[in-house]
């Protein structure tokens, strides 16, 4: 396939975001749950990698999945904003255990999720657990400059409408468990590329804010926003095998072309049942090919059949 070349959205292999295991403690803005499958897919079509990086961490589905579900040697979570950053060392450090007390013994009030929002921690664990609350607590999970925190929430519930601490227990205790294939760096993901470039063993997955071409959707959801595009298109393009997303716009497209890499629409409903397009950019995509229709099932064994429940630590809600 040429580069570049941008075909109409694969809209008979829409993701529904609802419906992919959950294995991150966050509520992240511009999560990337509807990438996990094709993450999946893109990883067993290459040779396994000795490492997975992903520079622009976040919310970190991407590599909690592979970590969890063993689909790398090792994997490298970068991220820049020091409050997300001291959640994942924590989780993958020594005080997980710590961190799944305090959530399993607080009791969320809008009095006690202000109180700790308030607060200026100065220590990793004080500041993770800070994040963790305004993250859960927060319009979006935004915890930017100007986020809000929910009033009303899902059902009338206020904050404790996304705060599931059995949930959250499991999932930190189950990514604890993985700790030793997983390295967190709070650092430029920019300066962290340069230091694999040409490298076949490494897998990157590159999901930056969305601030390309003017969009203005990054700036308010992320605290660092800014950032060189048409430099990290340039690194992409020297890395052996990066798979990018990014928003559906001209100027990406552009450098997409610039750059001699791969792009194609991909269509996903989002949480709120809404279908978005966003690029799916790298050196070669013959890997992401439409999913086959599942297999029909009699009738009889249709009522019969049981099917496996989910593990634990995908069962409860985002």
């Amino acid at each position: 396939m040429p580069a570049a070349q941008f075909p109409m959205s694969d809209m008979g292999n829409v993701v529904n975001v609802a419906q992919v295991s959950q294995y991150s403690p966050f509520r992240y803005p511009g999560g990337k749950s509807w990438f996990i499958p094709r993450l999946r897919k893109w990883l067993a079509a290459r040779e396994r990698p000795r490492l997975f990086l992903e520079p622009f961490a976040g919310g970190g589905s991407a590599s909690c999945t592979v970590a969890l579900e063993g689909l790398a040697d090792h994997v490298v979570m970068v991220e820049l904003d020091h409050r997300v950053a001291a959640v994942w060392r924590v989780i993958f450090g020594e005080d997980a255990d710590a961190l799944v007390e305090r959530i399993l013994t607080f009791e969320m009030t809008p009095e006690s999720a202000a109180a700790v929002i308030a607060s200026d921690p100065q220590e990793t664990f004080e500041i993770a657990w800070r994040t963790v609350v305004q993250n859960r607590v927060s319009h979006g999970g935004i915890i930017a400059p100007g986020g809000g925190v929910l009033k009303r929430g899902e059902g009338g519930k206020g904050v404790l409408s996304r705060w599931y601490p059995e949930t959250l227990a499991r999932r930190i205790r189950a990514l604890h468990a993985a700790r030793h294939r997983v390295t967190v760096l709070q650092a430029d993901a920019l300066e962290i590329l340069e230091g694999y470039l040409y490298d076949p063993t490494v897998a990157a997955f590159i999901d930056p804010p969305y601030t390309a071409g003017g969009k203005k959707a990054g700036s308010r959801l992320y605290t660092h926003s800014t950032l060189d595009h048409e430099r990290l298109f340039a690194l992409a393009a020297e890395l052996d095998d990066p798979v990018l997303t990014y928003d559906l716009n001209s100027e990406v497209r552009a450098l997409a072309e610039r750059f001699g890499l791969q792009a194609k629409p991909i269509s996903m409903k989002n949480a709120h049942h809404t279908v978005m397009d966003e690029l799916l950019i790298g050196k070669e995509l013959a890997w992401d090919t439409p999913e086959e229709p599942p297999a029909k099932t009699s009738r009889s064994r249709r009522r019969t059949a049981k099917e496996p429940t989910p593990a634990a630590v995908t069962s409860s809600p985002g």
